[in-house]
């Protein structure tokens, strides 16, 4: 383990010396070289993702899929492609999180001054709790039940849906549709998720892997996948048949979808606030007004127009 992180600090620190600091030094950029050096870090673990995707995702896609499809020409799964290598440099969740940093900073100063120290979750152990796998799992768990009543405010709050639904449109459900969203929308939920865990004491190093970790299982969670881990498992994890009865064009005909399977990573959140539904099928994905023929867009310019249309009652 220590030889990998070794190997990924260098293959960080050669990349932005030779890269990424010339071309700040060149661009009179030198006052961001710091967070410059993050991006470097969060650019490297967001091409591992892609070649995750692009290998172990698309190959279980052809060994189990959910239905038979035949997207390599479809130009809906190519703009989901496109979202992907967007939202994967890593620079959303990066920008945010820098942009709050120094707030809350300041305002942690000013607490100081007034003799009040803000814990972090992990001051909250007993020293015998303190192992970093836990501390990990626990700051996961932690912004996984944020990051939940994010999602059930992205179906119940109509403005928020209105670019939320962009999301949903997708008829052809694969390893790419994850990060096909608005790019406001993953703006407002990146800012909630940087706040949650900024004032839960979150390091910035284990912020990214919480992001990698919940991305990866959410790109699981999309694919044209027919998998069950288990009575037990499909309990633990959200598994792709738990989260497509949440993309499924028919609950939403009957409201469901906007009411049903909200977690992201873990099941015990809809199980303990009653919105989950266990009932394991797979049926056609979208939105119930694609069918009366509804446009949510082609490409990547007209889904964000649209959207921000809709959001504003003009679609």
């Amino acid at each position: 383990m220590q030889a990998f992180s070794d190997l990924w600090a260098s293959l960080q620190t050669w990349l932005f010396e030779s890269a990424v600091a010339p071309l700040l030094f060149a661009s009179g950029g030198s006052h961001l070289l710091e967070q410059a050096y993050d991006g470097v870090e969060w650019f490297m673990a967001g091409i591992v993702e892609i070649m995750l995707i692009a290998s172990v995702g698309l190959l279980f896609e052809r060994l189990l899929p959910a239905e038979k499809q035949s997207w390599l020409h479809n130009r809906q799964v190519s703009v989901d492609i496109f979202y992907t290598f967007i939202h994967r440099s890593g620079l959303f969740p990066l920008f945010v999180f820098v942009l709050l940093t120094p707030l809350f900073d300041s305002l942690e100063g000013m607490l100081r001054m007034q003799g009040i120290v803000r814990p972090s979750l992990e001051d909250l152990l007993p020293d015998t709790w303190r192992h970093p796998l836990f501390v990990f799992a626990l700051y996961l768990l932690a912004l996984d039940f944020v990051d939940y009543w994010i999602h059930r405010a992205q179906h119940r709050w109509n403005w928020w849906w209105a670019l939320h639904s962009l999301h949903h449109s997708q008829r052809t459900m694969t390893v790419w549709s994850d990060n096909r969203n608005h790019l406001l929308d993953d703006f407002l939920r990146d800012a909630i998720m940087a706040t949650a865990a900024l004032l839960l004491g979150l390091p910035p190093s284990q912020f990214l892997w919480v992001v990698v970790l919940t991305r990866l299982m959410q790109s699981f969670q999309h694919g044209n996948l027919r998998v069950s881990m288990g009575w037990l498992g499909d309990r633990m994890f959200v598994a792709p048949w738990f989260h497509r009865i949440h993309h499924s064009i028919r609950d939403d005909v009957s409201n469901d979808a906007r009411g049903h399977n909200f977690a992201v990573l873990f099941p015990m959140w809809d199980l303990v606030f009653k919105t989950a539904d266990m009932r394991i099928r797979y049926e056609p994905t979208g939105i119930a007004d694609q069918l009366e023929g509804r446009d949510y867009g082609d490409g990547f310019i007209a889904q964000q127009w649209r959207s921000l249309c809709r959001m504003v009652g003009l679609k």
